[in-house]
């Protein structure tokens, strides 16, 4: 299942993010060099209060209240001067007791705010029918918030409802048998339990083992069960054949554009999203070591690792 950050309190000049300590570290890099503050914490349950999300959102109530405080210490500093002649000294004004001045927290709450669904049904969609002239037949991703497939399938099939829209989804993810059999299960992590090994998928960005308001929008026709190892050679291959590199995110996409391709026959027109650069996935997804330690390592010289069932 996919470790994702989460952005919690924004205030001026000041980002704080959280992020599972699984996470790959050249993420975290990246975000700490633009300036935000990164807090990692452990994989627990959604139900655990320490999940990323709860402590996110604590987070920025936390936030809140605290420029909450702030705001009424400068009111009743202020109504506390002296003044003179009907003015105030302007050296006694209120200064703010946090450098970074913060006008309160934020929580963006991607996995449940609609606002994610509604971008893509109103944005992504719509591109994808332009671009392809309403001339496609199929269209197909994974989903980690759900937000992105669920916005573009619900688009397409109202402008076309036989245009068919699959889930492709990553080991540990549950949403693979909600799909196909009505029931949110993986043999990684049954509901509400989780493994001790954290190591379900090397993929991040995709699955998921709840159902989210975002994702209970989408219109789906089917779903396919992506491996970590197809995702690892579909990137080396759209690599060496395309110069197209990827993160694993896009690279499981490839992996259920593939798959549905070959239930559909030739003559179709398959969409999916390339939604992550390689560059962000250099310390496990492109580092040979990680690979070779999860028996991962690359070998195949063209697509026939997809040629299972």
């Amino acid at each position: 299942m996919k470790n994702r950050f989460k952005v919690h309190a924004i205030c001026r000049d000041y980002i704080y993010i959280l992020m599972l300590g699984s996470q790959n570290s050249f993420q975290s890099q990246i975000l700490e060099a633009l300036g935000a503050t990164v807090e990692r914490v452990r994989p627990v349950s959604i139900t655990h209060r320490d999940h990323y999300v709860n402590v996110a959102r604590r987070r920025a109530l936390e936030a809140t209240k605290s420029a909450a405080m702030q705001r009424e210490a400068c009111k009743m500093e202020g109504n506390s001067l002296i003044h003179i002649n009907g003015h105030t000294p302007q050296q006694e004004k209120c200064q703010p007791i946090s450098s970074t001045d913060c006008k309160g927290g934020f929580f963006a709450d991607q996995f449940e705010n609609l606002a994610n669904f509604q971008a893509h049904y109103e944005w992504t969609g719509p591109e994808i029918w332009e671009q392809t002239r309403g001339r496609l037949h199929a269209f197909v991703a994974a989903a980690g918030t759900g937000g992105t497939v669920a916005g573009i399938s619900r688009f397409l099939k109202e402008k076309n409802p036989n245009i068919k829209c699959f889930l492709i989804d990553p080991p540990g993810s549950g949403l693979f048998n909600k799909v196909t059999r009505g029931v949110m299960y993986s043999k990684e992590e049954a509901e509400g339990r989780r493994l001790k090994n954290p190591f379900d998928t090397i993929t991040e960005g995709i699955g998921i083992n709840r159902l989210t308001k975002n994702f209970l929008m989408a219109e789906l026709d089917g779903a396919y069960r992506g491996t970590d190892k197809e995702a690892v050679e579909m990137s080396r291959f759209l690599l060496k054949n395309d110069g197209l590199f990827i993160g694993s995110s896009s690279a499981m996409n490839c992996v259920g554009a593939v798959r549905l391709a070959q239930s559909l026959g030739p003559g179709h027109t398959i969409v999916t999203i390339l939604c992550d650069s390689g560059m962000r996935h250099l310390s496990k997804f492109h580092n040979a070591q990680y690979l070779a330690d999860h028996g991962l390592t690359p070998s195949a010289t063209g697509l026939e690792f997809l040629d299972r069932p």
